[in-house]
């Protein structure tokens, strides 16, 4: 429920490859209740422009600038010019949505959230790690992602964090041992970055 998200949770990235798995009409009946709740999402939206606009959220007096991306298939979730749907990732239009949320009035850091990389891959791909440091080139503040199903590399690039995939938070199928183990991460923040960071292994039940 809406009470109960909103109590743990401050946004939710929509940018994945399941959220068009029931076809567009639902996709747009899923942003229309989440407008109609005035709960904060990014990563998608109503057309091309809507999808790829940074959800800025206030916490303690630190403005942070979110963006999401996917970037596995299908495309066919991906939102276009009228059609809703996810913001995917190029890297052209993703430097451009870092350097122009970098711009925003009041906005101090911007840190985008990626779906990306191959099912249980346990180390990222030249791809992601070029797009990982052009996003930190940019302007982003850090770089976190998801999607592989088990945990990835972390690195340091220009002293700000990238982390690969933390792996599955909630997942009610497991294929292998590998993805009962997630990471937790918690950035602490200031208006210039990342100061510190640390994870916290979980470990899902297989059963």
């Amino acid at each position: 429920s809406f009470p109960a998200l909103r109590k743990y949770i401050d946004a939710v990235s929509i940018a994945n490859n399941h959220s068009g798995d029931y076809g567009p009409d639902a996709f747009l009946e899923m942003l229309k209740k989440f407008d109609s709740e005035r709960y904060p999402y990014f990563g998608g939206g109503v057309d091309l422009n809507n999808a790829h606009q940074a959800r800025v959220i206030t916490k303690n007096g630190i403005s942070i600038a979110l963006l999401a991306y996917n970037e596995y298939m299908p495309r066919s979730f991906e939102a276009q010019t009228n059609p809703a749907g996810v913001a995917w990732s190029e890297d052209e239009q993703v430097i451009s949505d870092i350097q122009r949320a970098r711009q925003l009035p009041g906005v101090d850091l911007v840190i985008p959230y990626m779906h990306w990389g191959w099912e249980n891959d346990r180390l990222s791909s030249p791809r992601q790690r070029l797009l990982a440091r052009k996003m930190i080139d940019a302007g982003a503040a850090a770089v976190i992602g998801t999607h592989p199903h088990v945990t990835q590399e972390i690195e340091l690039y220009k002293g700000k964090p990238i982390v690969y995939s933390l792996g599955n938070f909630i997942m009610d199928e497991l294929d292998n041992e590998a993805q009962t183990e997630a990471w937790l991460i918690e950035l602490r923040l200031n208006k210039n970055g990342v100061k510190s960071w640390q994870t916290q292994l979980l470990k899902l039940d297989a059963n």
